[in-house]
């Protein structure tokens, strides 16, 4: 079983679509007993919080259900439990490697190093933004979720 952990700080925007997104691609592709897939923030801002409303409308325009995730706060034994921590931004990077505990197994980094489509690095926070900010978001994300399944099912062959 392979865990990978989307963070952004508030856990209602960003992680949650990446989330949602990449469980998609995970499904489609008949590998949900192989991949298990979640999000978390940074913050404790929004724990247990719906995805912002214009998440989820922007994401359920594209065929993905945000509606059923909750916010989370990242938690130190997520950095043992899951096999990758994906941080939307450089900010929210920087922070867990300053709380990444001794002992830990995750492989850290940003979730747009794997996209191929687009250059940008970083998911930007829509939050403060209207609509197109989130529809941003998603081409991004969408991407990122594309290239990072790619990455893992080339890996996955290179260790078979």
């Amino acid at each position: 079983m392979i865990r990978i952990l989307f963070v952004c700080m508030g856990n209602i925007c960003r992680s949650l679509t990446a989330e949602a997104v990449f469980r998609h691609l995970v499904e489609e592709a008949g590998l949900s007993m192989q991949i298990e897939v979640d999000s978390a923030g940074t913050s404790d801002y929004q724990d247990g919080d719906p995805p912002d409303r214009r998440a989820q409308a922007a994401a359920s325009k594209r065929g993905y259900e945000l509606a059923r995730l909750r916010a989370r706060q990242l938690r130190p034994k997520d950095f043992l439990e899951f096999d990758y921590v994906l941080a939307m931004d450089k900010k929210n990077l920087a922070d867990l490697k300053a709380i990444y505990p001794d002992g830990a197994r995750a492989e850290v980094g940003l979730f747009l190093q794997y996209a191929t489509k687009f250059e940008v690095r970083e998911v930007p926070d829509p939050y403060y933004g209207g609509a197109p900010g989130f529809e941003i978001v998603l081409d991004l994300v969408e991407d990122g979720a594309r290239a990072f399944l790619a990455h893992l099912l080339q890996k996955n062959r290179k260790q078979a």
